[in-house]
């Protein structure tokens, strides 16, 4: 079997196709929260807590060359968490719903045997008395 031939054999795979489609639609669903987190969510938050904007929180630790300051911006580290948080939640609450909807039907109780079957136990049982 030739390289080219074994690498189509392997991309054509299900599961390949499978991972390649769930790896884009992960990416847009992670562009769709962070759009959510950076414009809804992130500006409540700042109100909640007087105003502050954590993507502007830094401490400046000294000045390079040009004097500039050199900044530590933990406030970016601080909304990279808070997006990170609500990645995973919205990601948990959407498999918990998949798999609540992957669930098979609770299985019917199993129909009651036919009437010949029932009379033939029966005679068996009377046979086994004797």
């Amino acid at each position: 079997m030739s390289f080219a031939s074994e690498f189509k054999e392997f991309a054509m795979r299900g599961n390949v196709i499978d991972l390649a489609v769930g790896v884009v639609i992960g990416a847009a669903f992670g562009k769709i929260v962070s759009a959510l987190v950076e414009s809804i969510i992130m500006p409540v938050f700042g109100v909640l807590t007087a105003g502050n904007d954590f993507s502007k929180l830094a401490w400046q630790i000294g000045q390079n060359a040009k004097g500039e300051a050199v900044l530590l911006r933990y406030g970016v580290f601080i909304q990279s968490i808070i997006d990170f948080a609500i990645i995973a939640f919205v990601l948990f609450l959407a498999i918990r719903g998949i798999n609540r909807l992957k669930k098979p039907a609770p299985a019917a109780a199993p129909p009651p045997p036919p009437r010949e079957e029932v009379l033939l136990q029966e005679i068996r049982d009377l046979l086994a008395k004797r």
